[in-house]
């Protein structure tokens, strides 16, 4: 029967306790297979806010005495010395010391990217401790390096992103060099990226407003022509108080969508009132001072007047409603 190496509890002692903490803090963890291990142990997807980045690492893990030092602790460079300094995400090295129970790291690629020459090993401060208060400092600095050098790794899914960071250790690759046109912009992008989700939603949500903003503007003139040729009343205060109604529909209608409810009965009087009124122009471009224009005009005022005190008693009713059932289930 085969046997076990008696070092393999060692360093996977440390592995087990790197990967603990990193998934504790809501980080995703890809161990790298023994057969495929070419001087990394893990292949880490940073997250903030439950969401991935773009920011990922590859980690090479040591445990044991022999990585102890006086001043603190030392990764063996071995024939990685080309890998981790042309390596297109960062290279982190981990030290495990067993007896303290402690991990202490460094970043290989930035430290390599300093000498010219083989260094054979990599020092390790005592102060570089990597632990559940020092967590979150961890992913910052990284974080930081990585959007400094352009290292993010951007894809549609997981499973594509993994296997393009580990393409990326293998250094740069001409096919998906960052650009440096856009990569400011996506930085911003990463950043900011939970405040852009709002923005997205509340812009999709607005969409309907804004067609109808954009069509009434567009009306605008034909609608005074109409008015005009229709009636002796001024045309601007008849047009203007036809489009404050259709706008707080409107308006009203976004709040509710925000709200995460369909208004289907505000949805279906606004579809009926544009439709009819913004159609007007098109039938009577010059208005008309028979019953015909008498009954539109008559028809713009009013059912502004009628339709406001409608919404406002409405949604004033719902939302006491609202209220009160909530102060009945307080009580």
């Amino acid at each position: 029967m085969s046997t076990v190496r008696s070092s393999r509890r060692i360093e996977r002692a440390g592995v087990n306790a790197l990967r603990a903490l990193l998934e504790e803090n809501d980080h995703i963890v890809q161990e790298i297979d023994g057969g495929n291990d070419h001087g990394e142990d893990m292949i880490v997807n940073f997250t903030r806010g439950g969401k991935r980045t773009g920011c990922w690492i590859a980690i090479q893990v040591k445990s044991g005495k022999k990585y102890k030092r006086a001043n603190g602790y030392a990764i063996p460079i071995e024939d990685h010395f080309d890998d981790w300094r042309q390596s297109r995400i960062p290279i982190i090295g981990v030290v495990y010391d067993m007896k303290k129970r402690e991990l202490f790291w460094i970043n290989l690629t930035e430290k390599l990217k300093t000498t010219d020459q083989h260094p054979g090993w990599v020092q390790i401060s005592n102060t570089s401790q990597l632990s559940e208060e020092t967590a979150h400092q961890f992913y910052t600095d990284i974080a930081t390096y990585v959007g400094d050098t352009r290292m993010q790794i951007r894809a549609a899914t997981q499973e594509d992103a993994l296997t393009e960071a580990v393409r990326a250790r293998q250094g740069l690759d001409p096919l998906t060099a960052p650009n440096p046109l856009f990569e400011g912009l996506a930085d911003f992008a990463l950043r900011h990226e939970e405040r852009l989700d709002i923005i997205a939603k509340d812009l999709r949500r607005s969409l309907p407003l804004l067609i109808l903003v954009t069509i009434m503007i567009w009306e605008w003139p034909r609608q005074i022509r109409f008015a005009e040729g229709s009636a002796a009343l001024s045309p601007v205060l008849w047009v203007l108080n036809l489009y404050i109604f259709m706008f707080f529909m409107a308006l009203t209608i976004y709040f509710e969508f925000r709200a995460g409810r369909f208004p289907k009965e505000t949805w279906r009087w606004l579809s009926l009132i544009a439709s009819n009124f913004l159609w007007i122009p098109f039938i009577d471009p010059d208005g008309d001072r028979g019953w015909w224009g008498t009954t539109w005009i008559t028809a713009g005022i009013i059912t502004p007047f009628i339709g406001m005190i409608l919404l406002f008693v409405g949604f004033v009713r719902f939302a006491l409603d609202r209220k009160k059932n909530r102060h009945t289930q307080d009580a």
